[in-house]
């Protein structure tokens, strides 16, 4: 067995009378956990040692393919932290958001930012321009890190400083008809940042140093947690640490950066840097264990096969849509398959079927299927699989992991709060160091997510077995899972109500096979022969939020199925929307 059930004194979670708690933690043993150590310190440790090993490379289609090794990345980090502060003032708190899609130098900017005391906050290059103000004000950011391709997207944020990498800085923004901010953009560039700190080659001068300790909040990644209305999430040094101290633990035990040679470990850098996922989960680690990250921008079937091949991908954490295509497509059936260095994909952000997990097994043998669980608001992974050869061997087959070393875990009654025994289905909270220091400026969501014994609620329902596997079944919370990305439907809703024409609507999920889920609309027209169509309807809202956010289906109703207390009935709508029945009220 896997696991130990301990009974402690507990409130019921918080929010209940007091009993006794029945909570779930690892047999696994940990790697030690060093308190007080930041971000910098654990990725570039020994970094002296692998200084002419690469560390990044670039392999997008068309791309020069540069690359860094791991000395030019730890002194450009020290270049980028001294010029933050010399060009832009910035100071230790203040938060640089970055509108970057995933670039060989994403690492530099990154470490670079926190390791100049500022606080890191990823966008995605594909929100809406407004989703981006949003995110930008929200997050009190006092400057933007961001590509001239992007740079129209912020054009309605320019009382921010704006830094643009890339040779021609402002050219995207003259090319949108907005001479202004090209004249700005001109005026700041990282390669003018970088010369502000020239002469940084040796130890940082003694003004670019900045007090730093483990309790620091470091990054605000934008999540919509349980309540569906993006957040920024507090993570400090020492969350971020511990999760990787947790999920490296086999491999730092047999101090597999000094052991492995150059190229036994070579990770697929495709998932979202601006995500804590590809952040920590990719870059962070990869970087500890003195690994090299390949870095992809954008998913295209072919060029992910042709980039496996040309660079001899070892690790590749994926999602499952993308499984589903190596699955089914042709494409792939065009590539030599055993000219595979691949031993590993790690599947996570969205369920994986287990029919799924078996047809890719059976297409790519003896590559290794591992399954994660995690959440921003617990820096990263909460759950995992063990690697070949692991005395506890592999989770079942449909299960989201075990529980990792240092982290508890207890599954509560959604109506009682009281905690579950095995095999019993309730809502999964955790509790460790990696769990957020809160939601930023809202004191509210923070105490509805955390509990007063500290436990984090998930928002998700599932249960562990005797083994100490466990299986996500469920979600409390109303978020969509559109490959891998979260839409929350209260937005939408909020988007389509603003519509002249729509009285009232409700946004559910429904299944999908290369989605996983997809947005569905159900909307209550102000009259039944309003001239508005579904078409109409998904082209309005494709104008205010980003693809991942579209709404890919409508139903009209003549009134949204509510509770008494006015909560939508989000399961009613969704069951008899794909059984083809007018929901009744």
């Amino acid at each position: 067995m896997g696991i130990v059930a301990n009974e402690e004194e507990g409130g019921g979670g918080g929010r209940g009378g007091e009993q006794k708690e029945i909570v779930f933690e690892s047999l696994l043993p940990m790697y030690p956990f060093v308190p007080g150590c930041t971000i910098p310190e654990y990725v570039f440790k020994d970094v002296e040692k692998f200084s002419e090993r690469v560390a990044v490379v670039d392999a997008a289609q068309g791309g020069d393919g540069r690359q860094y090794t791991y000395g030019q990345v730890h002194t450009l980090v020290r270049k980028f932290a001294a010029g933050l502060k010399r060009e832009f003032g910035i100071l230790k708190g203040d938060v640089v958001l970055v509108l970057l899609p995933n670039v060989a130098e994403y690492s530099i900017f990154f470490l670079g930012i926190i390791s100049a005391g500022a606080i890191f906050s990823g966008s995605n290059p594909a929100f809406h321009a407004s989703e981006i103000q949003k995110q930008v004000l929200a997050s009190d950011a006092k400057l933007i890190l961001t590509s001239n391709s992007l740079l129209h997207k912020v054009k309605d944020c320019c009382h921010v400083p704006i830094v643009v990498t890339g040779e021609e800085e402002g050219s995207s923004a003259a090319h949108h008809g907005d001479q202004e901010l090209a004249a700005a953009a001109a005026a700041h560039s990282v390669k003018k940042l970088f010369e502000a700190a020239d002469g940084i080659e040796g130890d940082q001068h003694e003004e670019d140093v900045v007090s730093m300790e483990d309790e620091d909040v470091c990054a605000m990644p934008f999540s919509s947690g349980t309540t569906g209305v993006s957040k920024g999430v507090m993570i400090t040094h020492r969350n971020i640490v511990s999760n990787l101290t947790q999920t490296l633990a086999d491999l730092e035990r047999i101090s597999f950066a000094d052991t492995a040679k150059d190229g036994d470990l070579v990770v697929l850098g495709l998932m979202p840097f601006f995500h804590i996922y590809g952040i920590s989960g990719i870059l962070c680690a990869t970087m500890r264990l003195k690994g090299r990250v390949i870095v992809m921008p954008r998913f295209s079937l072919r060029e992910f096969m042709e980039v496996l091949l040309k660079y001899g991908i070892t690790f590749a954490p994926i999602v499952p849509p993308i499984i589903l295509q190596l699955v089914k497509s042709p494409v792939v059936d065009e590539f030599d398959l055993s000219r595979l260095r691949l031993m590993a994909v790690l599947s996570a952000a969205a369920p994986l079927s287990t029919d799924l997990q078996m047809a890719f097994e059976a297409k790519f043998p003896g590559v290794d299927v591992q399954r994660a669980y995690g959440l921003t608001e617990h820096s990263c992974v909460t759950l995992s699989h063990c690697g070949p050869g692991h005395t506890r061997v592999h989770a079942k087959p449909g299960s989201v992991g075990f529980i990792l070393p240092g982290t508890h875990l207890k599954f509560v009654d959604t109506d009682t709060g009281s905690s579950l025994p095995a095999n019993t289905v309730g809502e999964l909270c955790c509790r460790g160091t990696p769990t957020m220091k809160g939601y930023y400026k809202n004191l509210q969501a923070t105490e509805a997510t955390i509990d007063k014994e500290g436990w984090l609620h998930t928002g998700d329902v599932g249960y562990i077995d005797d083994d100490g596997d466990i299986f996500v079944v469920d979600r409390v919370k109303e978020l969509i899972k559109y490959k891998g990305f979260q839409v929350p439907p209260a937005e939408l809703e909020a988007l389509l109500i603003t519509h002249p024409l729509i009285a009232d609507a409700a946004v559910v999920p429904l299944p999908d096979e290369e989605a996983g889920e997809i947005p569905a609309a159900c909307v209550v027209l102000t009259q039944t022969d309003a001239p508005l169509s579904a078409q109409e309807i998904m082209h309005f809202i494709a104008s205010k939020v980003a693809t991942y956010k579209q709404v890919r289906r409508v139903e009209f109703l003549s009134s949204i199925p509510k509770s008494s207390s006015g909560k939508i009935l989000r399961r009613l709508l969704k069951d008899q929307i794909l059984s083809n029945v007018q929901p009744s009220t």
